[in-house]
């Protein structure tokens, strides 16, 4: 609950509003059974004029609950969703802050559950504290008083009756508690198991596996479904249990007063009172239990959220750092590097240097830590040892502004966001112009597709940008890792999908416009680095090889055999 302190105190004048109509809700319901059996008494007195007054008064404190009713609703739904909204907006900027492996420990779908399902149980707990946590009490312990007061010798129905329903509630509860913390768990399995279908739906039907795929959703659709159902039969199962004891309560006590009646004649205008303070008695049973499920579930999803918001980021940069230009030099000292779980390391001892304005190739087979390196270097994750420098400042001490404007990632796997070519374009650099924009996507060689489209750059990109082909969407990510000008930038195979010439053109604009930026090239092909300043070959995550390509062609077997096999396999073509 500590996580919600500050939103409470951003909102005490609607919480205390609430609170004071709860009040007055529990006072009017408790008073009217009191009414009830004056009206009574004036029944059996044959006094019609109290009658109508008495009658008067239980409507208006009958229209006082209503209104204190609306009241309470009315603040504490304000209240909840100026929690849940600032919760939320909370939540998603810490997720900001994570890194590569804060994510991948948490899961892409279960971050996007918290974020969405848990906060929404977040708000029906806040609903559920401010307008039954204090009127359950009062309504519970004034009908339990006033009930003995009303017919003192049957207390020990009351008392019975609270024994039989706690009893029974907390046997319920101690194996629902259990059951919701499965049900988020499965919640979160499926929706990852949602997610990856959706994001790889052109493999699954490249390959013909929607049936497999199929069986795998409906497995983990059907683990929720059946913690649902019991879920659900435990909770159907508590109000016949909880009608049925409060029915026989009722018919003991009709009973009693009714053999009782010629020695206690007081009784008889008591016992529809007594009966209602037994129904109010039972009603904050019922609804404390139903209070509880919700909490319980709102407890479990305010500790999932509370994990996201105590979690350290693995790469936390320092407030206190200067804001600085950072030259386009690079150092790696002995940096070794594992990611989270994993058995062996993904980098070993890489040390090598490079000058700024260099145009550097980096090659090497599949899983040999060529994307873990370019990944360092924008500091996506932090080294497991030694030390990254880039313009002759370690990573650790540098500013995160600083930083990002200096290095620019363009990954293999183009990503653009819904809205227009310019929008996208803009993640690079805020507020660049038109100009810059034209400038950005000539380098790129995106200028012949975006002056086709009437909008220009205003045109628009849709869901997962799905309007674009691979090699389109390669070229506006291209454009928008140049567009700020950086002085290191890193191409993680990022021209995969163009063709030769393009990928060309790509690499002969960026040697012209961008001569004093140091760029990193990863590349499957040797060919797409063959005339770099300087190449790195990495095998297993140790560097075995740098220089030119013709220095590596005499020093590096590695190197050669990789460059032998592409060319034979070019031949071949």
């Amino acid at each position: 609950m500590d996580i919600l302190k500050p939103h409470f105190k951003q909102n005490v004048g609607m919480i205390i509003g609430a609170v004071i109509a709860v009040v007055i809700l529990a006072a009017s319901s408790l008073w009217q059974p009191r009414l009830l059996q004056d009206i009574m008494n004036a029944i059996i007195a044959d006094r019609k004029e109290r009658v109508l007054v008495y009658g008067i008064q239980l409507i208006v404190l009958a229209l006082i609950g209503i209104a204190a009713g609306i009241a309470s609703t009315f603040f504490a739904a304000k209240v909840a969703q100026a929690v849940a909204t600032d919760l939320r907006a909370q939540t998603y900027q810490k997720i900001q802050t994570f890194s590569f492996g804060n994510i991948e420990r948490f899961s892409a779908g279960s971050l996007v559950v918290r974020l969405i399902n848990d906060i929404n149980q977040v708000l029906n707990l806040v609903m559920m504290l401010l307008t039954q946590l204090l009127r359950l009490p009062i309504l519970f312990l004034g009908a339990f008083i006033l009930g003995i007061l009303t017919i003192p010798r049957l207390w020990w129905i009351e008392l019975l009756m609270v024994v039989l329903v706690l009893g029974l509630t907390s046997l319920v509860f101690s194996r629902m508690s259990n059951l919701f913390m499965r049900f988020q768990k499965w919640v979160d399995n499926l929706n990852s198991v949602a997610k990856e279908s959706m994001q790889g739906i052109r493999v699954i039907k490249s390959f013909n596996q929607e049936q497999s795929e199929i069986k795998k959703f409906a497995g983990a659709a059907g683990e929720l479904r059946g913690l649902n159902l019991t879920i659900g039969y435990l909770f159907a199962l508590l109000i016949p249990c909880f009608m049925l004891i409060s029915n026989l309560m009722i018919l003991l006590a009709v009973y009693l007063v009714g053999t009782g009646i010629t020695a206690h004649p007081g009784e008889l205008a008591a016992i529809a009172s007594y009966i209602s303070y037994l129904m109010q008695l039972m009603l904050a049973i019922i609804i404390g239990a139903m209070t509880m499920t919700m909490s319980s579930r709102g407890m479990i999803s305010l500790r999932r959220i509370k994990e996201v918001l105590k979690t350290k980021p693995d790469v936390q940069f320092d407030p206190k750092a200067p804001v600085q230009d950072l030259a386009g030099s690079v150092e790696f000292k002995q940096v070794t590097f594992s990611y989270p779980g994993a058995k062996t390391p993904a980098l070993r001892a890489v040390s090598f240097k490079v000058k700024a304005g260099n145009f550097v190739g980096i090659v090497g087979s599949t899983g040999s830590g060529k994307s873990t390196l370019a990944q360092l270097m924008a500091r996506l994750y932090d080294p497991s040892a030694g030390e990254v420098e880039i313009g002759g400042q370690n990573l650790r001490k540098v500013n995160e502004k600083s930083l990002r404007k200096a290095v620019s990632f363009v990954l293999q796997k183009a990503i653009l966001f819904s809205g227009s070519i310019a929008d996208n374009l803009k993640q690079g650099k805020a507020d660049a112009t038109e100009k810059e924009l034209s400038w950005a996507a000539n380098i790129a060689q995106a200028t012949e597709f975006v002056e086709k489209y009437t909008e220009g750059f205003a045109h628009h990109v849709e869901e997962r940008s799905s309007n674009y082909s691979g090699g389109q969407k390669q070229r506006l990510s291209i454009a928008r890792g140049v567009v700020g000008r950086p002085n290191i930038l890193i191409l993680d195979d990022s021209t995969s999908a163009l063709d030769a010439k393009s990928e060309k053109l790509v690499q002969e604009a960026l040697a012209h416009e961008l001569a004093q930026t140091t760029v990193f090239m990863i590349a499957e092909k040797i060919s797409s680095v063959i005339k770099a300043d300087q190449i790195l070959v990495l095998d297993q995550g140790k560097l075995v090889g740098s220089g030119t390509h013709s220095q590596l062609l005499q020093d590096s077997q590695i190197y050669r055999e990789i460059y032998a096999a592409q060319l034979s396999k070019t031949k071949k073509g």
